[in-house]
């Protein structure tokens, strides 16, 4: 992304309705921006923000209500604005107050009064920092989602349950909300390794995988937890209501037919579910034990079942 096929939104915040009006049409020649937002003071100026958030922000030290350097500390506090540059512009001298503003968080100080030039210049320089450091955040949080899942069948992983049941366990405790999982075997998979190989034990999985997850809600999560084993995490579902969900997947994945070489496989699956509160289960280890435990009795009475 370049300023040539993407122009940003800016805010100028300045006490003095003539100095602001002049950043404001300088900015503008520059042909940097599509959109400039103007305030008044610190105040309005996080009114505006709260509205649309902007790409860079230039601001003056000395306002009413809620100075410069107060508006750069609210800005610095929030998450969806604390990677916004902020560019101070002001006619003071005090070394002090240019200390203070770059360690609170400011990008940059500009005195005034300033060349359109360079004002310019500096504008595009952060605006392009900023840019970078947003492509940097969006690898690093591709990274760490393909961190949690697994390679082969895309549901996430083992370490990953761990961490996003406990919160949601958590968060059901203190809305007095409810949550459920299921614990997913599929019978005799290893007769389906030793039958067909490997290569035809991955597709297996890769395909139950599917159905699993296409019989959830968009916010249930599916989890390899293991081998031929799956974990799917309902928030807000009664075991009564997780009972009904353990039934369309297994008559789901008894319908699933294969191609080629598979074409005479059925696959079943048993699973066990647990619930939040109700069953002694107050973490997320106890929670995935109670199901485990479930799952244990529906292969011991059969197999292609739920208990």
């Amino acid at each position: 992304m370049n300023l040539q096929t993407s122009l940003a939104t800016a805010l100028v915040l300045d006490d003095n309705g003539g100095t602001r009006r002049q950043i404001v049409s300088d900015l503008e020649q520059s042909g940097l921006f599509h959109k400039i937002m103007e305030a008044k003071d610190g105040l309005d100026g996080l009114s505006k923000v709260s509205v649309t958030l902007p790409d860079i922000i230039l601001c003056d030290v000395e306002m009413p209500r809620l100075d410069g350097l107060k508006f750069l500390a609210a800005i610095r506090s929030k998450p969806e604005t604390e990677h916004i540059p902020v560019m101070i512009l002001t006619s003071s001298t005090d070394f002090g107050v240019k200390l203070k503003g770059l360690t609170d968080g400011a990008r940059d100080f500009i005195h005034i009064p300033y060349d359109p030039q360079e004002l310019a210049a500096r504008t595009r320089l952060h605006l392009n920092t900023k840019r970078r450091e947003e492509e940097l955040r969006k690898k690093n949080q591709e990274l760490e989602l393909l961190s949690n899942k697994d390679s082969l069948t895309g549901a996430f992983n083992r370490r990953y349950l761990n961490h996003i049941l406990t919160i949601e366990l958590m968060r059901a405790a203190r809305t007095d909300g409810q949550i459920s999982v299921l614990m997913l075997d599929i019978d005799h998979f290893k007769k389906i390794n030793d039958t067909f190989g490997h290569q035809a034990g991955d597709q297996v999985l890769k395909r139950i995988t599917e159905e699993i997850t296409a019989s959830l809600r968009d916010y249930d999560l599916t989890f390899r937890y293991g081998g031929e084993e799956f974990v799917a995490m309902l928030p807000d579902i009664s075991l009564h209501e997780a009972r009904k969900v353990a039934q369309r997947i297994c008559q789901k994945v008894h319908a699933v037919r294969f191609p080629d070489a598979l074409a005479n496989l059925q696959v079943s699956i048993s699973i066990g579910v647990a619930s939040f509160p109700g069953m002694d289960a107050g973490t997320a280890e106890e929670l995935l034990e109670q199901a485990d435990q479930a799952l244990y009795r529906a292969k011991t009475n059969g197999r292609n079942q739920i208990a």
